[in-house]
């Protein structure tokens, strides 16, 4: 018996692992997926993409800072990124997952981050996105797979790991300074006197600026930056009295009615 053995065409593909958006970018699909992995304490200083982003840390924590806002981002959730929002993030130990999305597709609209919780399903799309070739077949699995992707990431919900900076340069700069070394005693009065304003119109000039009361973001900076400490390997008790609260049982009732969680769930093992 005769075998006709015919060669076999070599297929174009590569994993869509450790690859610049630019050198794909061009590709016309509505999604790609990218996985990064990168060094504690990488800095991608400011930059934007033509594309939206979905960046979701599979591992580590992710610090997101723009003109008008810082975020803060845990392990196994992600931060929404607008299409041409320029935005600079730092690696906390960080394997990330990717989605890069042409404007006509986008899911969520708005031109602020948002920090967005990643339910097990869409944890489990985008690690099924990222094998995706570049130019997946729209009509088979694989585009089957972006739409549902698409579709998990319009219900996400929206966490309160976001504070927001002021536009005026003065109040922001105190923020800015704030979130460098934060006290949670610090008062408005204390802030007001540095602007050489009254309490009452810096109060009405802070809510104005940043849509929260100053008590608010005071405590919503502080569990951010803890966030990040305790990631980093830093012992809660220390962070606790670094930041001004007279025990670490009054940070962790801070912490858990913000984030659900106690701080202990959020610290390097």
């Amino acid at each position: 018996m005769m075998f006709s053995f015919q060669p076999i065409r070599e297929v174009a593909f590569f994993r869509m692992r450790n690859v610049k958006i630019d050198s794909v970018d061009a590709i016309d699909r509505p999604v790609l997926a990218i996985g990064t992995d990168y060094p504690s304490g990488f800095l991608l200083p400011t930059h934007s993409h033509r594309r939206a982003q979905f960046l979701y840390g599979a591992t580590g924590v992710m610090e997101v800072g723009s003109d008008d806002g810082a975020w803060v981002v845990p392990p196994q959730r992600g931060v929404w990124i607008p299409a041409g929002k320029p935005h600079r993030v730092r690696m906390l130990g960080v394997s990330t997952r990717s989605l890069y999305i042409e404007p006509r597709a986008l899911p969520r609209q708005g031109d602020q981050c948002e920090v967005l919780n990643v339910s097990p399903l869409l944890r489990q799309l985008l690690m099924e996105a990222v094998e995706m070739p570049p130019a997946y077949d729209r009509q088979g699995r694989d585009g089957a797979l972006v739409r549902l992707v698409l579709h998990e990431l319009a219900r996400a919900e929206t966490l309160p790991l976001h504070v927001p900076l002021p536009r005026d340069t003065a109040l922001a700069g105190l923020c800015v300074a704030f979130l460098r070394q934060p006290d949670v005693h610090v008062a408005p009065g204390a802030w007001a006197a540095q602007l050489n304003v009254s309490e009452r119109t810096f109060n009405r000039r802070f809510s104005l600026e940043t849509g929260m009361s100053f008590g608010k973001w005071r405590q919503r900076a502080c569990v951010l930056v803890a966030l990040s400490r305790l990631a980093a390997g830093e012992p809660v008790t220390a962070v606790a009295l670094d930041m001004g609260y007279d025990s670490p049982g009054a940070f962790s009732t801070m912490f858990r009615k913000t984030l659900g969680r106690p701080p202990s769930h959020f610290a390097m093992a």
